[in-house]
C-alpha cells in the first residue's frame, strides 16, 4: 500500500512520525486517535507556499469543523493561520489557540443571537447568510456601540463531484445568498449603520478531488466582485473557502496537490481583480487537506467471528468515527502489528455499536487477523473526532499527538462519570 511520507513499516510494525503504533496503543490504551504533529506544519506550509507563489497577499483560514482541538489549533495559529469557525464554541477555541480575531470569519446558516453577540463582542468578522442576519447582527451591533465588519456567503450554484451531504455551493443547498440577489444584500448593508460589508465568502463542498470547480467558483465570485464594487463596497478580502480532498484509496485514488489547486485558481482570481483594478486579500479555508492524513485511529480488535462472512469486532465504532456509516466512506485499514504480512483474508471490520450499521470496513483483504491484534484506521484527522459521539453511553477516546520522538495526551479519554455529571435529578423524582 502506498503511504504518506509520515506513516513507515519498520520491523513488522507501522510507525507514525518516529512512534511504534503498537507502542503507543500499550501506553495509551485503544481506541485512541494519534496525530502527528510534523505532518500537520508540513501540509499547512505547503498549501501556504502553493498560493503565495502567485500571489503574496494570500491569508489561510482553518476550516475549525475539521478538527476541534485545542493543540492542533495552535499549532496553525503559530503558523499565522486564522479560522473558518461555525459555532461560538469554536470561535472560543480559535482565540484560545491564539488566532488573532481579525483572522476569523464567523460563517454559518442558522447563527443564534446570542452567536452573533459573541462575534460583535469579540471583533470578529461575520459571513451572513441571509437577509434577516444582517438586520439582526445591524441591531445588535447598535445596541453594542460597534460597527461590525461583513461579507456575505454567496450561492454559486456550482455542482461538484463528491457526495452529496457535503456538497455546498448547489443551487438547492441551504447554505449562501443566490448570487442573483447578492447586489440587493450589499445594498441593504451599505444602507445599515453599524455594519460595514468588506469581504465576500462562498464554500463549494468538501472532498473534492478536481480543481475544475475551484476555478469556476473563483470565476463567479470576481464577477460578482465587479457588481459590488460598483455599488461603491470597497472589498477587503475575497474568501473562496476550502474543499479540496485527499485520497482515501492510496491505491487508485489521485488527489490534486496544493500547487495543482494554486495553479488552476489563482490566475483566474488575479485575473479577475487585476481587470476590476482591486488587490483584496485571498482566505482560502482548507481543513481536510491540512488534517486528514495526519492522524490513525489505533482499535483492538476484540473478537474474530466467521458466519456469513469472517467479521473483526473491535473497540472502535461509529461513535468514534461516523464518516463510514453516515456517507459510506473509505478509510485504508492496516493491521498494525502485522504491517508486513501478506492481506490474504476478507475480513469485514465492525465496531460495539448496537446498530447493524456500524461497520468500518466491509470486505477488506488483511493478514489473518487475531483478538489481540491492533488495527490502524487511515486518514481519520478530519472530521473523525470531531463528529464523534457518546451513543451506546460509551465515553470517547483520548486523542494523543506525536512531535518528533515525544508523545502526549492532547485531549484527555472521557469516562462514564464525564456523561453522568451532566445529567440531573428530576425535583419530583425526589424521595
Amino acid at each position: 500500500m502506498k503511504l504518506p511520507g509520515h506513516l513507515t513499516v519498520k520491523d513488522g510494525h507501522l510507525y507514525i512520525g518516529r512512534h511504534d503504533c503498537t507502542v503507543l496503543a500499550q501506553e495509551y490504551g485503544t481506541p485512541v486517535y494519534v496525530t502527528d504533529e510534523d505532518r500537520l506544519r508540513e501540509n499547512f506550509q505547503r498549501y501556504d507556499s502553493a498560493l503565495k507563489k502567485h500571489y503574496e497577499d494570500v491569508q489561510l483560514l482553518y476550516a475549525a469543523k475539521a478538527n476541534g482541538n485545542l493543540a492542533v489549533m495552535k499549532v496553525f495559529a503559530e503558523l499565522g493561520a486564522g479560522a473558518d469557525v461555525f459555532s461560538s464554541g469554536e470561535l472560543h477555541l480559535a482565540l484560545l489557540a491564539g488566532m488573532e480575531p481579525e483572522k476569523l470569519l464567523f460563517n454559518g446558516s442558522s447563527k443564534t443571537k446570542e452567536d452573533l453577540k459573541l462575534a460583535v463582542e469579540k471583533g470578529v468578522k461575520v459571513s451572513l447568510d441571509s437577509f434577516d442576519e444582517l438586520r439582526q447582527l445591524n441591531k445588535i451591533a447598535g445596541d453594542a456601540g460597534k460597527i461590525v465588519e461583513v461579507s456575505f456567503r454567496i450561492n454559486p450554484a456550482i455542482d461538484v463531484p463528491t457526495h452529496p451531504k457535503i456538497a455546498t455551493g448547489l443551487a438547492t443547498s441551504k447554505f449562501g445568498i443566490p448570487a442573483d440577489q447578492i447586489t440587493d444584500a450589499y445594498r441593504a448593508a451599505m444602507e445599515c449603520e453599524n455594519v460595514v460589508p468588506v469581504g465576500m465568502h462562498c464554500h463549494i463542498g468538501s472532498q473534492i478531488l478536481d480543481v475544475a470547480p475551484f476555478a469556476k467558483a473563483a470565476e463567479v465570485m470576481v464577477k460578482v466582485a465587479g457588481d459590488i464594487t460598483a455599488l461603491g463596497v470597497r472589498l477587503s478580502f475575497i474568501d473562496i473557502g476550502g474543499g479540496l480532498g485527499i485520497p482515501y484509496r492510496h491505491e487508485t485514488e489521485v488527489a490534486p496537490t496544493p500547487e495543482e489547486y494554486a495553479d488552476a485558481v489563482l490566475p483566474v482570481f488575479l485575473q479577475g481583480i487585476q481587470k476590476l483594478g482591486i488587490k483584496p486579500q485571498l482566505w482560502v479555508e482548507p481543513g481536510r487537506n491540512l488534517v486528514g492524513d495526519t492522524t490513525v485511529l489505533l482499535t483492538n480488535v476484540n473478537s474474530v467471528k466467521t458466519a456469513h462472512k469472517k467479521f473483526v469486532n473491535v473497540d472502535a465504532g461509529f461513535n468514534l468515527l461516523l464518516r463510514p456509516a453516515m456517507y459510506d466512506s473509505y478509510h485504508e485499514i492496516i493491521v498494525a502489528n502485522k504491517a508486513d504480512k501478506e492481506a490474504e483474508t476478507d475480513y469485514t471490520v465492525t465496531g460495539p455499536i448496537c446498530e447493524t450499521g456500524d461497520i468500518i470496513a466491509a470486505d477488506r483483504k488483511l493478514p489473518m487477523i487475531e483478538d489481540g491484534d491492533i488495527l490502524a484506521i487511515l486518514d481519520t484527522g478530519a472530521y473523525g473526532y470531531s463528529m464523534s459521539s457518546q451513543y451506546n453511553c460509551r465515553p470517547r477516546c483520548p486523542e494523543v499527538m506525536v512531535a518528533g520522538d515525544r508523545s502526549a495526551v492532547m485531549r484527555r479519554a472521557e469516562t462514564v462519570i464525564d456523561i453522568v455529571n451532566t445529567m440531573k435529578k428530576l425535583p419530583w423524582h425526589e424521595k
